[in-house]
């Protein structure tokens, strides 16, 4: 495969995921006009909408999300204690997915059908490559190949089972986050188009970083090292 082939692919996997950050990080410095933090808010409207027993924790950098098994909403530490566009938008996000759940939304079903499938595959794609036996099919180019394509395709599948599953984000981001920040005056008009494209971000890292686990597989143990095709 030529250089100019994988570069291309590379781009093409990636753009989403790069996106997805530069845009949360475009909008992280915390504003003066900002009165509380994104936990505060996350608390304000689990209160306001009467979530019972959904409560707000925070967790490891880059793990902003709501698990509904255990109702916590759970926040990194840049959304948690800060007062950015980022951290209003991506905690109210998460409360969104908290309300979802709260009212039995229909997208949550998408979400206890296909979700555990979703992390299920991408396992099996990590799997195939930990088993040693495959060591011993990387010296045969053929077969490398075919090995290449297995887990390429399984990590695929879970980037698409994501994509089955991003109505629920959608809606989490654009019915949920963002009338309540609008129509609540959570913050100055003047920055809604901004928190417009963080939710959009928001909506979307899941399966920007499904998708690049897919070039992502085909980087571990040097899988291209001495493959020609």
């Amino acid at each position: 495969m030529s250089p100019l082939i994988i570069g291309l692919l590379m781009i093409l996997v990636y753009a989403p995921t790069l996106w997805v950050r530069y845009t949360l990080w475009r909008y992280k410095e915390d504003l003066a006009d900002i009165p509380g933090t994104g936990g505060e808010l996350a608390v304000h409207l689990i209160e306001r909408f009467g979530l019972v027993d959904v409560t707000v924790e925070e967790c490891n950098p880059g793990q902003d999300h709501y698990n509904p098994s255990e109702k916590i909403v759970r926040l990194s530490p840049d959304i948690y204690n800060g007062k950015s566009l980022t951290a209003i938008a991506v905690a109210t996000h998460e409360v969104g997915h908290a309300i979802q759940f709260q009212r039995n939304d229909p997208t949550c079903l998408l979400y206890q059908k296909y979700y555990p499938w979703a992390l299920k595959i991408q396992r099996i794609g990590i799997g195939l490559f930990s088993i040693p036996i495959f060591s011993v099919f990387m010296a045969s180019p053929a077969i490398s190949l075919l090995t290449i394509l297995l887990a390429a395709s399984v990590m695929l599948s879970s980037a698409v089972i994501h994509l089955i599953v991003l109505p629920q984000e959608w809606d989490a981001s654009f019915n949920k986050a963002m009338p309540i920040l609008k129509e609540g005056k959570y913050l100055d008009s003047a920055h809604l188009p901004k928190v417009h494209n963080i939710l959009r971000a928001a909506a979307l890292t899941y399966f920007a970083s499904a998708l690049a686990d897919v070039l992502r597989c085909w980087r571990w143990g040097g899988l291209f090292r001495g493959l020609r095709f």
